[in-house]
Formats: structure tokens, sequence, C-alpha cells
């Protein structure tokens, strides 16, 4: 028997044993047996090669018209097993109503972050992610704050044991301004990027702490950046975030990875209704020169700014929720809200 007289009589083999299929597995195992990988009709298109030159287009062509006429069938009786599948075994009223479907929401932090992200976009700001499980450098020494710095005491996290003799600690971060760092090093200025992320802090669960939490952070670097472009950005996302009518002022405080470094408070009808004019509700400052040097940077070439604050803080101001461990409780009466 030729090569093309083959092809007609394992064509009509395959399309009975397609056709005979019971169900979706039947009709897979014979898939398998002549279209599979290893299939009788896989292998002989495999015998292609081997034809003499002259009978290699007509041999390509029958082949090609016959398995488009396998997958048709395939397809067709697929089809209709799933429609048979899909019908009930028992006796039904179609006649009851539906049972709809609840759809779920995304969490009131991510709708913030959603925000917060979709404000500094509008600005030309990129997102920039890094890894929650930090090292030193990156989470204290490379942002001006080494080991015998006072600030790493309110700063120092969870650390990770076992992480390999000899090797500098892991640790879980404290802040996303180790991101900031892994950034810099990649990439030369200008850098116009923000943070956010999950991190974490020693701190005991109470109504405004939590050990893990939510916060973002900005950064712009840039020639000739000054305290005005910093101010002009945040007062930008805060009325973004907390409405028009929204006011900022910087009030001076100290940070170690900034000078000069400022707290942020807002006054909105969101505070009034809190029965406070002003709320602090971040923390800015120019980045230190030092720092910049750290990640290869010229600091007599470029100047920069960096802030951030907590997600929760935001969303906690925003909807007036009193108590932040409610965003981890799972607690659906309270999620619907949202």
């Amino acid at each position: 028997m030729s090569f093309l007289e083959q092809i007609e009589p394992l064509k009509q083999a395959a399309l009975v044993e397609l056709q005979a299929a019971g169900d979706l597995t039947a009709l897979e195992q014979a898939r398998v047996t002549y279209l599979g990988t290893n299939g009788k009709f896989t292998g002989l298109m495999r015998q292609l090669a081997s034809l003499p030159k002259d009978e290699k287009p007509a041999a390509g062509k029958a082949i090609n018209l016959a398995k488009t006429e396998l997958e048709n069938a395939l397809s067709g009786r697929r089809s209709e097993l799933e429609l048979r599948a899909s019908v009930p075994t028992e006796p039904t009223d179609f006649t009851l109503p539906g049972r709809r479907r609840v759809l779920g929401k995304l969490h009131p932090l991510t709708q913030v972050t959603d925000d917060i992200v979709r404000s500094f976009r509008k600005i030309g700001f990129v997102v920039a992610n890094g890894p929650e499980v930090e090292d030193d450098y990156h989470c204290f020494d490379a942002l001006n704050t080494p080991a015998d710095h006072p600030a790493r005491d309110t700063q120092d996290t969870f650390y990770l044991a076992g992480c390999g003799e000899g090797k500098a600690p892991l640790l879980l971060r404290t802040h996303t301004s180790s991101v900031q760092i892994r950034v810099m090093q990649q990439q030369p200025p200008p850098v116009r990027i923000i943070v956010p992320g999950r991190v974490y802090r020693r701190d005991n669960a109470d109504a405004t702490h939590n050990p893990t939490f939510h916060q973002v952070e900005g950064l712009y670097v840039d020639r000739k950046v000054t305290v005005g472009d910093l101010k002009g950005t945040v007062e930008f996302v805060f009325k973004e975030l907390m409405g028009p009518e929204t006011r900022i002022r910087f009030r001076p405080h100290y940070f170690s990875y900034t000078e000069p470094s400022f707290e942020i408070d807002f006054s909105s009808a969101l505070t009034r209704r809190m029965g406070k004019e002003w709320l602090e509700i971040a923390g800015c400052g120019m980045v230190h020169p030092q720092v910049f040097e750290n990640v290869g940077y010229d600091p007599e070439l470029w100047t920069g700014w960096a802030f951030g604050f907590g997600i929760e803080r935001i969303a906690m101001i925003r909807y007036g929720i009193n108590d932040i461990r409610l965003f981890y409780q799972n607690d659906l009466r309270f999620l619907k809200q949202f």
C-alpha cells in the first residue's frame, strides 16, 4: 500500500472512534491515539521526510486536509459531550428563580492603594516593587542608619534565623525605603517612583498599631529638585485622596535618611469630623547626601526628595474606621461596607 493509500483508511478509522466516544475521557483517549505526540496520524506525518521529492506535495496536502477534518470532528464531538454533561441527570424545574453568584469586592486597603497609585501616575511616577525579606544593608545601612544609630531602636524588626553561617542576617523590611535603594543602585537619575507594599514593625497590636501594615513611599531624583517640588507633589496627592479643600503643612522633624526632614499634617473636613483641625499624615524630606553617595549618585549634581505614609492610616481617616485590626479579621460584615 502506497503512502497516499494509507491516509484515507486511517482518517476514517479515527472519525469512527471519535464519533463513538461516549464521554470526554473516551474522546481524549481517541485524540491521543490518533493526533497525540505519539499517535498514529502523527507517525504518518513524520514519514513525509522519507518520501521522494516529487511525492511530497501531494502527500502533504492530503495529510493537511485529513488533519483539518479530524480536528473539526474532534471539536464538534467535544461540544456535544460537554453539552450532554451539563444537562441535569435528575428532573429539574427550569422555572425556578436562579441563584445569583455573589461577586467579590476589592479589599478596602487595595482600593486605597489603587487610588494612591492612580494619583501618582497622573504626574509621571511609576510603581516599583522589591522583596519583603531584606538584608541589613538595604533596609538600614544604605539609608544612613548604621547598627549603632539610635533610630534603629524603633526600626529593628523580625530577623530570620538560619540564614546561613557567615552571611548577613535577613529580616522582614520595616519600610519600603529599601526598594528605593535597590532602584537607585540599578539605574542612573532621573528617578521618579512610588513603592507600595507590606512592611513589618515590632509593635503590639492595638487600635492604631499592627505588627504588619502597608506603606507607600515616593522618591524623586533629578537636577535642581527642591522642597517646593516636594510640597507641590504632596499637596496634589492628598487633595486627590482627601478632597479638594485639603490643606497641608510641614513641621521640622528628624529622619536619618533625609535632610532637612519634615512631618506632614493635613486639615480637611475629614479631620474636623474627628474633632481635630490638623492631623499628622506622613513623613518626608530631601534625600540625605550620604544616601546618594551610598548608591553611587553625585550629591553635588543630583538632589531629590522622599516621603512615606501608611495606607491603613489613610483608609481609617477616609472611612471613619477606629481600629486598624478590622482590616485583618476577614469579617464580611465589615468588608461588605466597601
